[in-house]
C-alpha cells in the first residue's frame, strides 16, 4: 500500500530536519579540531644535523671531508644521544625552511642569535661570543686604523648574502655601494681583485681568510657587533633542546668546550 501523499510529505521534512542536524554537528566537531600537525619522519636513531660546510674554521669541506668546531660538536652530540650521526647539507638560506619542514633535527652551522632567528626557531645556549669582522687588503692598513670611523667614507663594501653581515652593512651604511656574494670564497676574491674596499663577515671566518692570505689580506681587529653563536632547533621539540643544553653543559663543566673553542677560534670569549 503507498502512503499517503501527508506522510510522504511528513517523511521528506524528518529527514530534511536529520539532514541538517547531522550537518550542524559536522560543523561544530570541525571548530573544536585542532589545526592539523606537520608530520615529522620519526628518526629516533639518527641526528640529522643541517650544515653549510662553506664556512671555515667552524664547518667546511677539507677534501673529502666534513671538518670544523661544529662537525666536532655534532659528532659529540650524537654520541650523547646514542644516535647515528647524519650531516645533511643545505645551502645557507634554507637551514631554517629546513628545520621546519622536519628535514633536518637541528642546525650546526655557524648561526648566530637574532631576534628574527628566534621567532622561527629555537636556539640552544650559546657556545661563544663572536661578531662581525672587516676584512681589507693589507697595503690599506693605516687607511683604516681607527676602526669603524674609517670605514664610513669606503666606496663599496661588500657581505655573503644572508647572513648577519649582510643584516649589518645594509643597515650601517646605507650611502655606499654594497655587494653582495654567495659565499666568502667570492667576497675575498672580489676584495682582492679590487671591487671592493671591505668584506664584512663573521670574525672567525675573516680570521681565517686573513690567515690564508696574509701577505695580501689582514682584518681590522675590532669586532663591529656583539653575537653569540648556537645551534638552532624546532621551537616544539623540546626534548631535544633539553639534551643538546645538557651535552653544552657537560662539556663546558669537563673544560673540553673551552679546549674546543680555543683550537678552533681562540680569539672569540666562551
Amino acid at each position: 500500500m503507498k502512503p499517503s501523499r501527508q506522510f510522504r510529505s511528513f517523511g521528506y521534512m524528518c529527514i530534511c530536519l536529520l539532514l541538517m542536524v547531522a550537518a550542524l554537528g559536522c560543523q561544530a566537531t570541525t571548530a573544536k579540531s585542532p589545526p592539523p600537525v606537520t608530520q615529522v619522519p620519526a628518526t629516533s636513531g639518527v641526528l640529522r644535523v643541517g650544515i653549510s660546510p662553506n664556512m671555515p674554521p667552524l664547518i667546511y669541506r677539507q677534501d673529502d671531508q666534513i671538518v670544523g668546531l661544529e662537525a666536532e660538536f655534532a659528532e659529540g652530540l650524537a654520541r650523547h644521544l646514542g644516535r647515528r650521526l647524519e650531516l645533511v647539507e643545505v645551502d645557507w638560506d634554507n637551514q631554517i625552511p629546513y628545520l621546519e619542514k622536519g628535514r633536518t633535527d637541528i642546525i650546526m652551522s655557524g648561526m648566530s642569535i637574532t631576534d628574527l632567528r628566534r621567532i622561527r626557531i629555537a636556539f640552544c645556549t650559546p657556545y661563544a661570543k663572536t661578531g662581525q669582522m672587516a676584512l681589507i687588503r693589507r697595503e690599506d692598513i693605516q687607511r683604516f686604523k681607527s676602526g669603524y670611523y674609517s670605514l664610513v667614507e669606503i666606496p663599496a663594501i661588500g657581505a655573503v648574502r644572508d647572513t648577519t653581515g649582510d643584516i649589518f652593512i645594509r643597515s650601517r651604511f646605507p650611502d655606499t655601494r654594497k655587494m653582495f656574494y654567495n659565499s666568502l670564497d667570492d667576497g675575498v676574491r672580489a676584495l682582492m681583485r679590487r671591487k671592493i674596499d671591505v668584506l664584512m663577515h663573521d670574525a672567525p671566518a675573516v680570521m681565517l681568510a686573513a690567515a690564508r692570505f696574509e701577505n695580501h689580506l689582514a682584518p681590522v681587529p675590532k669586532m663591529f657587533t656583539n653575537e653569540y653563536l648556537a645551534w638552532g632547533v624546532r621551537k616544539d621539540n623540546a626534548e631535544l633542546l633539553g639534551e643538546a643544553n645538557n651535552f653544552i653543559g657537560i662539556i663546558k663543566k669537563s673544560g673540553r668546550l673551552k679546549e674546543m673553542v680555543n683550537r678552533w677560534i681562540p680569539f672569540v670569549e666562551r
